[in-house]
């Protein structure tokens, strides 16, 4: 079944809240609570530095150009890095930390590389992480967590971040791909597996796409997508919950749309995400500020008429990260860095803050309270979170295992040392 766009904005009226009690992601009470598995099956230059840094000059940037320039290289290099990026032990870590779910990012090229560059073999991590593998259980549902698969990119970029795949100043995703129609095709190959009723005991919902940049792409191409996504899973499963994101826009733009007072639809989620990092007029925010800026945040959420989920947040309060605004740029805070359309302003150096190891008492509890304002906050408006990410190499405030180890993030679902900060 294929909606069309225009004539459900034309004649559908917005029920604020309409599925809350319908059906849940895991059960009517329990509040999502996980990380994302970043930097593994799409690759990011400043979750694995270590990948890209014997690179500098030499214009690869991503994993597009990566494999378009060092093809022979690429093979080994991802081979190795998808064996040991994700292990067993990590999805073990993630239970005991007290997370209940992982959302996991993978790119088209994983099913459809054809006329790229792109090295295919990451679908067989898919069923590593959820299937039955040569007769043994796959290792979400060996430790009991829920899996979110997560279209991350698409043909052409549908954002022109490193995290689809392509950085490009320019997204090419509706050019590239008129109609979705490429998309789409690969989006049915995840959905008719995972969305079978065989995997409800382990996925959770399948997303249809990551953050497309709607600056950049029609609202109609757009919104055509994910009416044609959502009834595209409805072949395979009446229930699988099909999570769109919000494209940037405020969560509350896409009210109306595939909600039960449009044709009767289902189970759809929106998923917005959360940085307080990349723009120049919360970096230099204090503490305080920056947990004000949630509290002030958030309760935009009651308006929205799907579950929604915050499917990205950190412990970041700068950019300070390496790499964190695309491999060899700088960063906003220390002036470094300033993208077009923004005002650059010197706030303070970025040298040795990302690591833990260096953070003040001071530093350790400020990103303590940060975190747990955001977890707060999160539970009460909405469905719940996923951070991101699991794990880094280097970047503190980014890295869920870590910070767990360190004692600056609270056990998921239990006592909060700074409760009540929105008041």
């Amino acid at each position: 079944m294929h909606v069309s766009l225009l004539t459900t904005i034309a004649t559908c009226v917005a029920t604020v809240a309409a599925q809350s009690n319908q059906v849940s992601f895991i059960d009517g009470n329990t509040k999502i609570r996980g990380v994302n598995l970043g930097g593994w099956l799409v690759l990011e230059p400043w979750i694995r530095p270590s990948i890209f840094n014997p690179f500098k000059g030499t214009g690869i940037v991503d994993e597009f150009t990566l494999t378009q320039k060092r093809p022979a290289q690429a093979k080994t290099i991802l081979q190795r890095h998808w064996d040991e990026w994700v292990t067993l032990k990590d999805m073990r870590q993630i239970k005991a930390a007290g997370f209940n779910m992982v959302r996991l990012p993978i790119g088209f090229w994983a099913y459809d590389n054809k006329n790229t560059p792109y090295i295919k073999g990451q679908a067989k991590y898919v069923d590593k992480l959820a299937s039955l593998i040569s007769f043994q259980i796959g290792w979400a549902r060996q430790v009991d967590l829920k899996v979110l698969i997560d279209l991350h990119g698409a043909p052409g970029s549908q954002n022109g971040f490193d995290n689809s795949g392509r950085r490009r100043e320019n997204p090419g995703w509706q050019q590239a791909d008129p109609g979705a129609r490429r998309t789409r095709a690969v989006l049915n190959k995840i959905q008719k597996k995972y969305g079978a009723a065989s995997y409800d005991d382990v996925i959770l919902g399948i997303e249809l796409l990551n953050e497309p940049l709607y600056t950049k792409i029609d609202d109609a191409y757009l919104g055509q997508f994910y009416y044609d996504g959502f009834y595209q899973q409805r072949d395979y499963s009446a229930n699988r919950v099909v999570v769109m994101s919000d494209a940037f826009r405020v969560t509350s733009y896409w009210n109306g749309m595939l909600t039960p007072s449009d044709n009767g639809a289902q189970n759809a989620a929106m998923d917005h995400h959360e940085y307080q990092v990349f723009d120049p007029n919360l970096i230099g925010m204090t503490p305080a500020q920056h947990r004000q800026q949630v509290c002030k945040a958030v309760d935009q959420y009651n308006s929205v008429d799907k579950w929604t989920i915050i499917g990205e947040w950190s412990g970041a309060m700068t950019d300070w990260a390496t790499w964190l605004n695309g491999f060899e740029r700088g960063a906003r805070y220390d002036n470094t860095y300033t993208p077009p359309g923004q005002t650059g302003k010197y706030v303070g150096s970025c040298q040795g803050k990302s690591d833990i190891s260096t953070w003040s008492q001071a530093m350790r509890k400020q990103t303590r309270k940060y975190i747990e304002v955001q977890m707060q906050e999160f539970e009460k408006y909405t469905r719940g979170w996923v951070f991101w990410n699991f794990k880094t190499e280097g970047a503190g405030e980014w890295d869920a295992l870590r910070l767990v180890k360190e004692g600056i993030f609270p056990t998921p679902g239990g006592t909060y040392q700074y409760p009540n900060q929105c008041k």
